[in-house]
């Protein structure tokens, strides 16, 4: 394919003449296609038994698989609609896997649309602390919600801002921070040629100076002690080591470390930086020709210092009464929630997550787990609540096989009949599952089982 000339020259210099021909080779191969299971759903052995196609492992991710994109379509599969999986370029999968989140942590993804990283994140809190997704693009950001949403996760904060204007929000509010930083995408040129043209119009140079400014962002709402993940998909050591040299000159009190390896990961390099500081040898490159996967780079940053300070405002402990139709659908599930932490907002109703902060002047589209709507006397539970639920959590389900055609129907947004009932036709709301994992709502009414799947995510046929 026709690289940028200037593009050429770098990489030839960066990679050596002779390294650079092994690297124009891997154009003529065929690119990878990834799917990483979530955990937070399915573990990877259980997946693995109820997989339709054949999976191989993608060896440095431990719940990622590469498929056959040219012979089988993931994304067209009842499992998909369910939240088991997430399509994602294999060396994409690297930064969320990398940035070791522990139960009960605050996390915040600064660049988080599609949700790629973001659902991993969300997948390694499994229902607790919280997740803030944040995506200045309030279009881009509809998009993260639903795949957030998807993949039942619950503890989100949705945001839709710069940086710079959460950082007197969440000032060291954050234990771990993910940054997977706009870039000029050459390690994206295979997989996409597209990305050529984009970076002929805006290159290293225009992206550097957006990099350095979300990292120093960043930086503030990091707590002291706290792991920060900078990555971007691109080779420019301008985007890379030397956006890093600038993150340790501006705040001395980070330090790079050492991430788990793999033996295709190269090194970071010194030598492409300013004060060429032998610890950038601790970040990690991914290289197309090298490794089964596309161009990546990655930086994990500790924060020095003591933590202290106050941890937020507790949204829970708080006596609050509940609207009884709220009340009611509540007896049918089978999960301890705590009152405190459920408020009501323009008759929609949330459950919060716990210690945030004053968020008054914040743009966001979500603020905790939208359980529903009250609607006139009757509460109407939400498609994100659907897919925040076990089956076992509620009372009533209809439970199907993936080939049962009614589980087509059911995603097409179509009625399912009384007869079509596999359990006691009970009155109410009932939890449509595929093999045990929820696809959303549907309630029987007068015979019939109206369903409630929500439109914007329903089956297009094609």
């Amino acid at each position: 394919m026709n690289l940028p000339r200037e593009f050429e020259k770098e990489m030839s210099a960066l990679l050596g003449p002779e390294e650079y021909k092994e690297y124009l080779k891997c154009f003529d191969e065929p690119r990878h296609y990834g799917l990483r299971v979530n955990t937070a759903k399915i573990s990877v052995e259980d997946f693995l038994k109820i997989a339709p196609w054949p999976l191989e492992p993608v060896p440095w991710i431990r719940n990622g698989f590469y498929y056959d994109g040219d012979a089988v379509q993931p994304a067209k599969h009842p499992y998909y609609f369910a939240g088991l999986y997430y399509l994602q370029e294999p060396s994409a999968m690297t930064p969320a896997d990398r940035l070791p989140v522990d139960p009960g942590d605050r996390v915040l993804d600064v660049c988080a649309a599609p949700g790629g990283k973001a659902t991993e994140l969300g997948a390694k809190l499994n229902g607790t602390g919280v997740l803030a997704a944040n995506d200045l693009s309030s279009s881009r950001a509809k998009g993260l919600l639903k795949n957030l949403e998807l993949f039942g996760i619950g503890n989100v904060l949705v945001l839709s801002e710069e940086p710079g204007k959460l950082a007197p929000y969440f000032r060291e509010y954050f234990d771990k921070i993910l940054i997977d930083a706009p870039c000029s995408g050459e390690g994206m040129f295979r997989k996409d040629r597209k990305m050529v043209r984009a970076w002929e119009e805006h290159g290293p140079e225009y992206f550097s100076k957006i990099q350095r400014s979300i990292v120093t962002q960043a930086a503030q709402m990091l707590r002291p002690g706290g792991m920060m993940l900078y990555s971007t998909c691109t080779f420019s050591p301008k985007e890379n080591e030397q956006t890093i040299e600038y993150l340790l000159k501006e705040y001395p009190e980070f330090e790079i470390c050492e991430m788990e390896g793999y033996e295709g990961f190269s090194e970071g390099i010194p030598a492409a930086a300013e004060r060429q500081d032998e610890a950038l040898r601790r970040t990690v490159r991914i290289f197309p020709h090298r490794m089964s996967g596309e161009g990546h780079f990655l930086a994990l940053l500790r924060k020095g210092g003591k933590a202290g300070g106050a941890r937020g405002t507790s949204a829970g402990g708080r006596s609050r009464k509940l609207p009884p139709e709220l009340e009611e659908f509540l007896e049918d599930v089978d999960r301890r929630m705590d009152p405190g932490r459920i408020e009501v907002r323009g008759g929609r109703v949330y459950y919060m997550p716990e210690d945030l902060p004053d968020l008054k002047g914040i743009r966001f589209l979500r603020t905790g787990l939208l359980l529903g709507e009250l609607k006139k006397n009757r509460f109407e539970p939400s498609q994100a609540f659907a897919m925040n639920l076990k089956k076992d959590e509620y009372r009533r389900t209809l439970d199907l096989r993936a080939q049962d055609p009614r589980v087509i129907r059911y995603l097409k947004g179509e009625t399912l009949d009384t007869e079509d009932l596999t359990s006691p036709k009970e009155k109410g709301w009932y939890l449509v599952c595929v093999d045990g994992y929820p696809l959303g709502f549907g309630k029987l009414v007068n015979q019939t089982l109206k369903n409630k799947y929500l439109p914007g995510w329903r089956w297009q046929s094609q």
